[in-house]
């Protein structure tokens, strides 16, 4: 049977079992070991991988979908940090793409743990992450994992003819303000402003951070309030700065005109519901024991708060059965 709708799935993060209530929930079953619906399709949002304590079982379960066409996927930066990880430098012999710095290794630490003792299948992961698409576009909805820039997608569209990389693209997206390092940056990652004078907050995974992730959707933001977007808060003495002409580069906007848009990697928390009447994210920080979210996208025109659907991993995963393994 043809497919009627499409259910997207936010950041999974090697939380298997809250994944597969999830599935459950939204009316999947296993069939000869892949998870299937009647009439509907699953769109994964990228960040299968890193922090959780399932990671494997989690690739396995996606992976099955995707390969028997239940599924599509988008990749995550998760993903593509891993992979740069992994990729020795063309260049620099001993060095890779991401540098095996304590913070590096410490994001993909669960990662490299959980796939060590299964050496060609970690291999095997790494080239399919290399073929996931950045980007999908149908008739009245994209998805991308992290901000949709259209004038980037369309020059990577026009040089390489489709949402996919290879790795000669993956090797130069390593060098900082080339055309590739800006795709992987803004299409995984976002948009993002400096923190003013060279100021530095503490997030609360305990990482380091002179950026901040701001709105990619404000049409006229005036302060640096109206931008951030992300859990932590900005300092007090800085969100009420206006947004300099410098900074204002640097924003762009999603606008409220364009396709419904699907997109992860925010760690929102409380009640899912729409970012705006075009956009959902649906990161709810699962392995933070937050919500692993779904939105069961028909043909409605805007983003519909009834058609989020979620498992409440604090509530409902019993701690016996080891979704502890967030860092």
């Amino acid at each position: 049977m043809s497919c009627q709708g499409y259910d997207l799935i936010g950041d999974i993060h090697g939380c298997a079992l809250s994944l597969r209530m999830l599935l459950a929930r939204l009316g999947y079953r296993q069939v000869n070991g892949v998870y299937r619906h009647p009439q509907r399709k699953v769109i994964f949002l990228g960040d299968i991988i890193d922090r959780g304590p399932h990671i494997r079982e989690a690739l396995q379960l996606v992976r099955s979908m995707v390969d028997a066409g239940e599924a599509h996927i988008v990749m995550g930066n998760h993903e593509y940090n891993f992979l740069s990880y992994m990729t020795p430098h063309p260049d620099r012999p001993g060095a890779y793409l991401r540098e095996h710095t304590p913070r590096h290794e410490r994001i993909l630490q669960q990662t490299l743990k959980q796939l060590a003792p299964y050496g060609s299948e970690q291999q095997d992961y790494m080239n399919w992450f290399l073929e996931l698409p950045l980007f999908l576009e149908f008739e009245h909805f994209r998805v991308v994992h992290a901000c949709w820039h259209q004038g980037l997608i369309d020059r990577f569209r026009d040089q390489y003819g489709g949402p996919c990389i290879d790795h000669d693209f993956l090797c130069h997206s390593a060098i900082e303000d080339s055309f590739e390092w800006e795709v992987m940056d803004r299409l995984l990652r976002g948009t993002h402003l400096r923190l003013p004078n060279n100021e530095m907050m503490v997030s609360k995974d305990g990482f380091r951070r002179h950026f901040f992730r701001t709105k990619f959707w404000m049409p006229d933001p005036q302060y640096l309030v109206d931008v951030v977007f992300q859990p932590d808060p900005l300092p007090a003495h800085l969100a009420r700065l206006p947004i300099t002409p410098e900074q204002r580069e640097d924003l762009i906007c999603y606008g409220p005109d364009e396709k419904l848009l699907f997109i992860g990697h925010y760690w929102r928390q409380g009640t899912p519901e729409p970012v705006t009447n075009n956009i959902a994210c649906l990161d709810y920080s699962a392995v933070k024991f937050g919500k692993m979210v779904a939105y069961r996208l028909d043909d409605e025109p805007c983003i519909r708060p009834d058609k989020f659907v979620w498992v409440d991993v604090a509530r409902e995963v019993h701690l016996s059965n080891v979704e502890v393994g967030a860092s």
